[in-house]
């Protein structure tokens, strides 16, 4: 059997190294940099860019591809950015040429990253049909002022508007929303919680907003020109987010994320359990264990304790036929990996078994945020607690501070 980059591959279970089955897709185009993102992106220009990053994005994906290494049908996909829906019929295009090359899994979770102006019912039933199962829609607010400062491109009704129909579409709908935002009130705030899922969102995220450095805001902060954020009114919101959310029947399950029972997002699951996951993109982050880093070569032969490895592509676009190169590769010792599932995993609701805490060296680091007030131990797993959700940087940074 031939596949698209022209080389033979071997059944499903040869003995070649199984790639990850999870899959992330970067964007990098948006028609305007927001105020507070410190992504990469590039402003969009149109359908013949829109076709170049197509085919530089499947070349790319192609080029993993070696006499070494096999895919596994993809349990998720994610496609990011950016804004992936500025591509139009051309993100059509991508997911099709994407799953030709890999092919998904029965189950596969297959998710779109939008921004309401370019996400159209047309669009959301072509995405549907080329086995799409969710979008993520970036509304951040429902306050049309708020929308304004945070120099994103639709309004409210826009953003309703693209929820309502992604659902009509038979797509799945996770809604972005932002707190802490300057000059929100808790009432606004509460309106835009109950709005996107009465909208039709079965999974929300929750994000505070954050100062970046080189950003529009930061400019416009340091000019007297915007208000930084109010940490208590952004605690505030995160508390609300969960009281409200929690009463429309969406349950935390991570620090920043609701979800009714049984729709979380695989994907993002994948991230805070250490699945490993293959990245393509400019400005994409991708992560494989010891041996798949090994088939890939980007481990040297002789580095045998390596149990996992991050890389991730240059932040910049490139023309012609020239690849996207690596412009990172971190290597990680099976204990670093150990301890980094532990940190991770503390993100979770569920936190850490006894087993995986013992294995990464983390008990005594743990029995500490128990005293602390942070985490808690119940039934044979480390969790965090109402207290430690608002201090996660604390338990992160004790957890990974742990020096064998």
């Amino acid at each position: 059997m031939q596949d698209l980059a022209g080389g033979f591959v071997a059944p499903w279970d040869d003995t070649r190294v199984a790639l990850p089955r999870h899959l992330y897709v970067h964007v990098p185009l948006c028609h305007s940099k927001c105020a507070y993102c410190d992504f990469y992106s590039e402003v969009d220009t149109g359908a013949p860019e829109h076709a170049a990053v197509v085919g530089h994005t499947v070349k790319l994906l192609r080029g993993w591809l070696t006499p070494h290494v096999r895919w596994s049908p993809l349990d998720t996909l994610y496609v990011g950015g950016g804004t992936p829906t500025v591509l139009g019929p051309h993100l059509v295009q991508l997911v099709r040429a994407l799953t030709e090359v890999i092919p998904l899994a029965g189950d596969a979770e297959v998710t779109i990253e939008a921004n309401p102006e370019s996400f159209s019912p047309k669009l959301a039933s072509a995405l549907a049909a080329e086995g799409v199962t969710r979008v993520s829609v970036g509304v951040q607010a429902l306050d049309d002022e708020a929308l304004v400062r945070l120099g994103r491109c639709h309004d409210s009704a826009a953003a309703l508007g693209a929820i309502r129909a992604a659902r009509e579409a038979g797509l799945a709908v996770s809604a972005d929303l932002i707190c802490g935002i300057p000059g929100v009130s808790a009432a606004t705030w509460e309106r835009s919680l109950r709005g996107v899922v009465e909208a039709g969102a079965t999974h929300v995220s929750v994000y505070p907003l954050t100062v970046e450095a080189n950003t529009p805001l930061a400019g416009a902060i340091a000019a007297g020109e915007a208000s930084m954020p109010d940490e208590d009114a952004t605690v505030e919101g995160m508390n609300a987010a969960a009281r409200i959310l929690g009463s429309l029947g969406l349950e935390r399950y991570e620090v920043a994320n609701y979800a009714v029972h049984g729709q979380p997002s695989r994907h993002n699951i994948a991230y805070w359990t250490g699945r490993p996951y293959m990245a393509i993109g400019g400005g994409a982050h991708g992560m494989v264990d010891g041996e798949q880093a090994h088939a890939l070569g980007l481990v040297p032969d002789d580095r045998t304790d390596v149990g996992r490895v991050r890389f991730s592509y240059a932040p910049h676009l490139l023309p012609g036929d020239q690849l996207q190169p690596l412009s990172s590769i971190e290597l990680m010792t099976v204990a670093e990996a150990a301890r980094e599932d532990a940190m991770l995993g503390m993100r979770m609701t569920d936190g850490i078994s006894d087993s995986l805490a013992e294995g990464a060296g983390v008990t005594e680091a743990l029995e500490s945020l128990v005293v602390d007030g942070l985490v808690e131990h119940v039934d044979g797993r480390w969790r965090p607690t109402e207290r430690g959700w608002l201090f996660g940087n604390e338990i992160f940074s004790r957890i990974w501070g742990v020096v064998e």
